[in-house]
């Protein structure tokens, strides 16, 4: 028992540590486009329920809040149901492309973090190539005539850059007729192929046997962390997608305990293999959700960026806002939704800890 308390509390600190980073730079997103633009800021807040540590500087409250599940940068008059607080610097006041500056700000920096993050990675790790390390015998990529140390460049007309591009058009692929561009010895290819299924695994494969390796130098290292945070974006997006076309079950989805727990076992995993294998590791997936806390914000849903987003470009082509009233009880409905999902996804995370 005292082993399992210490690992709960390893796995929340792991999770606060990688949290607070990704929250953080989405909120400071909001709050310094923001202050650019004379909007004041009421509240800046780390996590959602009761403050445990909070103060005032100037007119903002900064608040440390009990539960590590979100954050919150509110601004003067932000939903418009106050023209009391119409002053100067409040949020409806502002011109209406400030307004969408300062809501994508926070999407983007999550964004920058993680391209940041990447640079780490990529200078100290390396990247993989679209190069093929070898080629299963009898398998869709050997009938098709692709061979060891041939580059793939694109697939159904997608470019790709890194090896897991790859990985994942494979993993989405349900069985139908991929075709192929690819480079041998300086020269352009093409082939088309059928992913053969596997009935042990229960999916389709291409028959690729991993990648060649690769350590970018100068301003590769740009370029690579540009892929990858453009493979994060992709493989967000694409994992949407497959939710609502059932390729992903519920149980592939993770809340924040589930989170928490892969980031334990994940720390676990790279511990024996010393300190830079853990942040290292913790950096990826420090990438990953902050890239998906960046898409996921921009989906066109009320309560979310996006859904905001959505209402002032609205604006912008109409001339006049919509009604307060009525786009707040839209992310009202939005907000009610989000929690009722947010209460599913913990019971879900809960229920496959005794699985």
């Amino acid at each position: 028992m005292n082993l399992f308390k210490v690992n709960i509390r390893r796995q929340l600190f792991e999770y606060i540590i990688i949290f607070s980073i990704v929250v953080l730079s989405h909120e400071f997103g909001h709050f310094i486009v923001a202050k650019a633009n004379g909007i004041k800021v009421i509240e800046f807040a780390m996590g959602m329920g009761p403050a445990i540590i909070k103060f005032q500087k100037g007119e903002t409250l900064y608040a440390l809040r009990l539960f590590p599940i979100g954050g919150a940068c509110v601004f003067e008059n932000e939903d418009g149901l106050n023209p009391k607080e119409d002053s100067k610097g409040s949020f409806q006041n502002a011109s209406v492309w400030a307004r969408i500056a300062t809501v994508f700000a926070g999407p983007l920096f999550n964004f920058i973090i993680a391209f940041l993050f990447s640079l780490i990675l990529v200078g100290f790790v390396g990247s993989d190539t679209t190069e093929i390390y070898g080629i299963t015998e009898n398998s869709a990529a050997f009938e098709s005539g692709l061979q060891k140390n041939d580059e793939i460049i694109r697939i159904n007309g997608e470019r790709v850059h890194i090896y897991r591009e790859i990985s994942l058009i494979s993993f989405l692929n349900r069985g139908e007729e991929m075709q192929i561009e690819y480079q041998r010895n300086g020269t352009n290819y093409s082939t088309k192929l059928i992913p053969k299924f596997d009935e042990a695994t229960n999916r389709y494969y291409i028959g690729l046997q991993g990648y060649q390796a690769f350590e970018p130098k100068g301003l590769e290292i740009v370029e690579y962390s540009y892929y990858e945070v453009r493979y994060w974006i992709k493989y967000s997006i694409k994992s949407i997608q497959s939710l609502f076309t059932g390729q992903v079950s519920k149980d592939d989805v993770s809340g924040p305990i589930g989170i928490a727990q892969m980031v334990g076992d994940v720390y676990e995993e790279s511990l024996e293999y010393g300190i830079p294998t853990v942040i290292i590791n913790m950096m990826n997936i420090a990438v990953l959700i902050s890239v998906n806390l960046g898409v996921i914000n921009l989906l066109p849903l009320p309560a979310l960026d996006g859904g905001r987003l959505m209402f002032m470009f609205l604006e912008a082509l109409r001339g006049k806002p919509i009604p307060a009233e009525k786009e707040g009880i839209v992310h009202f409905i939005g907000f009610v939704a989000l929690m009722i999902l947010m209460v599913f996804i913990v019971f879900n995370d809960i229920m496959k800890l005794f699985m």
